[in-house]
Order: structure tokens, then C-alpha cells, then sequence
């Protein structure tokens, strides 16, 4: 196996605070890095320490705007590598795009699989991720990925929390299996919402019927992200038909663009549970937002990589 000097860690402008702190756990201190754009808009990098042959990490979640934050990462990569960086690992705790992993629609992209080639090319030796929107998007990649899941996160703070008479409800069909694996975790039973979109591309959604007994039950929707929360509210809608007491909410990862947080304020949602995969601006921050962190997580993860113990390990 080979054994790369000590690791680095850094950080482009998505999430520092989360680098900050996933350097807090490894207790290592944050690698230097200038990363700047420049008034025509040009994205500049330039380590301000050695990378030579040093294990690299470059902690940079696809956070708003995507586009902006996947460029800042290919740069980044390119110049890790042009130092002679001996490894070097893509910390993507929100891979963005997630959602266009296939062809769902004619003459439409696989932008998952574009960016994956993207970063492949760029340099990254290896990927670390959370929750995938699609798992079929590991298979994107040409070079190892590691996918952390935040659900044990998740599971603990409802364990933690008491709650009576709960049911776990996947928002849809396509998230029913982690729904189920959260549902076990609390010892609850599954139920799940059919959902239909009137356009494949509106993000407005019509939620049909719930599957499942719901009624006289302390509902906790669980989703992978939420968006405009337009999902959200619907499905809150849908458990409220169907007789629920209570309705919590949890997700990874909180994109909540658009009418995301103000869906939320205004619904009946008791709680809405998210983890920091993403930055969540204080605005943002009502009085029902909960935000967990994933820092342990990533910085065992990243400790297992680079001493070439097993990540998987961590959830057995």
C-alpha cells in the first residue's frame, strides 16, 4: 500500500466553516490557500504552503451558486496537482446535480456524469462524499468514491428526542429505501407518499395519497435535500389529510433555494432537521431549522483515508 506523507487540508470559499471544524476533529490546523476572483471574474488559486507528496484535501461542497464552487474545485485540483500533490481527495459534501443522472427527457444532458469526467480529469485521485441523490452516480466516476451517509447523524437526534407513536414518511417513492433504513434505526414503521410533478421540469409537485397508517401518528418526513421545500409542504399537506398529529422533518442536505425557507416557516412543521453539508446563512435560520454536524463524520473519514483503514468500517 502506499503511504503518503501527512495530510493537508483545505478549503475553497463553498463551506469554510465546515473545514475549519473537520480540521478541529483531525486536530490538524486548516492548510493555506489563497483563492480570490479576480474583477474579470477569473477564479485564482495558489497554495501558500508545500503539497509535495503530501495527502491532500480539498473540502469544497457544491453549494450556491454550483457552478461558481465546481470551477473553484477544478482549480483547485489543477493546482495541487501541478505542486506535486502525492494524492489528492475531492471533499464533496453536497455534490450538486445530482438529480441529472439520467436521460429522463429527449436531448437532455447526464450533468452528474459531466462533472464527474470534469473532476476526474482535473486530477482528483479520489472523491468523499454525503447521501448522493443517486447511488448509480458512484459509477459515474472513473476513480475511487467514498459515500458517507448522514442518516446515523439523523437517527440519533430522534432517538434522542423521545417521540411517541412516530412513523417515518418518505416523501417519495425514490427515497423509500433510506426511509426504510431510518425507519429501523428508530425501531418505527415506513410509510410513504406517491408524488407526481404536472411538468417534469416545474418544480411545483402534487402529492396523490399516502401510503401506509399514518393517522393519529407523530409523522417525521425524511428526504435526502430540500429545495424550494415544495415537496415538503405538499407531502406535510398529503399527512395532515391522513390524519397526523405532529409532522417533524429531516433532511442532509438544505439547499432551501427560492421559497425554500419561507415554505417552511409558514407550514406546520414542528422541526426541520438538516445537517451543515451545506452553509445555511443565519437568515435562513428560523426558529425550526436544526442544524447537526457532519464534521466528525468527514474528519473520521478522512483520517481512515489517509492511514488506508476502511471507510465502510465506520458504519458497521
Amino acid at each position: 500500500m502506499i503511504r503518503y506523507d501527512d495530510m493537508r487540508v483545505f478549503t475553497g470559499r463553498a463551506h469554510p466553516t465546515l473545514a475549519e471544524d473537520i480540521c478541529q476533529y483531525l486536530k490538524i490546523p486548516l492548510g493555506k490557500a489563497n483563492v480570490f476572483k479576480f474583477s474579470n471574474d477569473n477564479t485564482f488559486v495558489q497554495f501558500l504552503e508545500n503539497v509535495r507528496q503530501r495527502d491532500v484535501f480539498l473540502v469544497q461542497p457544491f453549494a450556491y451558486p454550483p457552478n461558481d464552487h465546481i470551477m473553484e474545485l477544478l482549480i483547485m485540483i489543477d493546482a495541487a496537482k501541478r505542486a506535486s500533490a502525492g494524492r489528492i481527495t475531492a471533499v464533496i459534501p453536497y455534490y450538486a446535480y445530482g438529480r441529472t443522472d439520467k436521460k429522463d427527457q429527449p436531448r437532455v444532458p447526464i450533468t452528474a456524469r459531466l462533472v464527474a469526467d470534469l473532476l476526474s480529469v482535473a486530477g482528483a485521485d479520489r472523491v468523499l462524499t454525503v447521501d448522493l441523490h443517486a447511488g448509480q452516480i458512484q459509477g459515474f466516476f472513473n476513480i475511487p468514491v467514498d459515500e458517507l451517509t448522514a442518516l446515523p447523524i439523523l437517527a440519533r437526534y430522534f432517538l434522542g428526542k423521545g417521540l411517541d407513536n412516530l412513523v417515518v414518511v418518505a416523501v417519495d417513492i425514490g427515497i423509500s429505501k433510506r426511509s426504510r433504513d431510518m425507519a429501523a434505526r428508530l425501531k418505527v414503521p415506513l410509510a410513504i407518499i406517491e408524488k407526481r410533478r404536472p411538468n417534469t421540469n416545474e418544480e411545483r409537485v402534487e402529492s396523490l395519497n399516502v401510503i401506509g397508517d399514518v393517522a393519529g401518528k407523530v409523522a417525521l418526513t425524511f428526504d435526502d435535500e430540500i429545495d424550494t421545500a415544495g415537496t415538503l409542504t405538499s407531502a406535510v399537506a398529503a399527512l395532515e389529510k391522513a390524519g397526523v398529529k405532529e409532522v417533524y422533518s429531516c433532511c442532509t442536505h438544505p439547499v432551501l433555494s427560492g421559497p425554500g425557507t419561507h415554505r417552511v416557516d409558514m407550514s406546520s412543521i414542528k422541526e426541520l432537521v438538516v445537517t451543515d453539508t451545506l452553509p445555511l446563512p443565519y437568515e435562513k435560520r428560523n426558529g425550526k431549522i436544526v442544524v447537526l454536524s457532519v464534521a466528525p463524520l468527514l474528519g473520521e473519514a478522512i483520517r481512515r483515508i489517509h492511514e488506508g483503514l476502511s471507510v465502510g468500517a465506520m458504519f458497521e
